[in-house]
């Protein structure tokens, strides 16, 4: 268990995006959220933008975020939204990225990512791409944009994990699949516990102003799942015979599960607090994890010791 009291927050599990921010005054801060098109990262955008951050949609087709850049500029209030493009799984345009940024840097939302991939697919650094995608990628991002979190002076980090870290340590002898069978769903919960651990290293910036905390958004239907079979999704009880999707009832809107991102973003009762993990709005416990869990942080995804092996590891990599 952790060794500080959990923190809690007046906000419900249904609570939106929207209504995390409704007093919250972002004007001059500046954002940037990767793969911020769709789903929660598009209404993460939104909810930062509506309480006055300028916000950068950080993504591989920057096109696919151009209804979001009209609808913040023919917005009256508010601020604005701009799009640059960036691909995680390429060392070069997560490079050219952060070369091309200028000035402070207050709010970093590693969003993008990818899930349970088919086939074992390598990126050109010849990473498994869901940790190519999910995690080195953003690790690459937030370490080359360390001097504009600096300079912010209160910055935030915010890494989007999910409940399939439970279940799937980080596998520091064989992180790549390249002598272990390779398992889609094995290498989406070691990718989601990698960025648990990125937000446990990155305790090293506290002096710097810098917290990180982690997250995981719930069940919502999004652009997420497009590498699943219809034969899966049906199997999770979320597609009907005729192919349509169909949430269940504990399952999210894309404002719902956006909604703990933006508390991590912008809420001021995360003030001076890194190194944490969320869900449903609130600090979630820390759990033995396993195939059998359910809720909470596993306590293979919060171990310091293995946050600073894996950072070390991580910067070797993207060096």
């Amino acid at each position: 268990m952790p060794a500080h009291p959990l923190l809690t927050t007046p906000f419900a599990p249904d609570a939106t995006a929207a209504e995390i921010v409704r007093d919250v005054d972002l004007t001059g801060r500046r954002a940037v959220v990767t793969g911020g098109a769709s789903g929660i990262g598009a209404e993460t955008v939104r909810a930062l933008a509506a309480a006055g951050a300028q916000v950068t949609i950080a993504t591989r087709r920057p096109e696919g975020a151009e209804p979001l850049v009209r609808e913040f500029a023919a917005s009256t209030g508010g601020g604005t939204v701009r799009t640059e493009a960036l691909d995680l799984a390429d060392l070069s345009s997560v490079d050219a990225f952060v070369r091309a940024w200028r000035g402070p840097l207050d709010i970093l939302v590693a969003n993008a990512g990818i899930m349970a991939l088919p086939t074992r697919t390598l990126s050109a650094e010849g990473w498994e791409m869901q940790l190519a995608t999910n995690f080195l990628g953003h690790f690459a991002l937030a370490t080359g944009l360390y001097g504009p979190l600096r300079e912010a002076g209160s910055a935030r980090v915010v890494v989007v994990s999910s409940g399939a870290h439970l279940a799937t340590p980080f596998d520091f002898d064989d992180p790549h699949f390249a002598r272990r069978p390779y398992d889609p769903w094995a290498a989406y919960g070691q990718s989601k516990t990698a960025d648990v651990l990125l937000a446990v290293g990155a305790r090293r910036w506290a002096g710097d102003g810098i917290t990180a905390n982690a997250m995981a958004p719930g069940y919502i239907l999004t652009n997420l799942q497009r590498h699943l079979s219809d034969e899966t999704m049906r199997a999770f009880g979320v597609m009907d015979d005729e192919g349509n999707l169909t949430p269940l009832p504990y399952y999210k809107t894309p404002a719902q599960g956006a909604a703990t991102s933006v508390l991590l973003a912008a809420s001021p009762l995360l003030d001076g607090v890194t190194g944490r993990y969320f869900e449903d709005n609130q600090e979630a416990p820390t759990v033995p994890g396993g195939e059998d869990a359910t809720g909470g942080v596993a306590a293979h995804a919060t171990d310091p010791d293995s946050a600073d092996r894996l950072w070390e590891y991580a910067a070797d990599a993207v060096r």
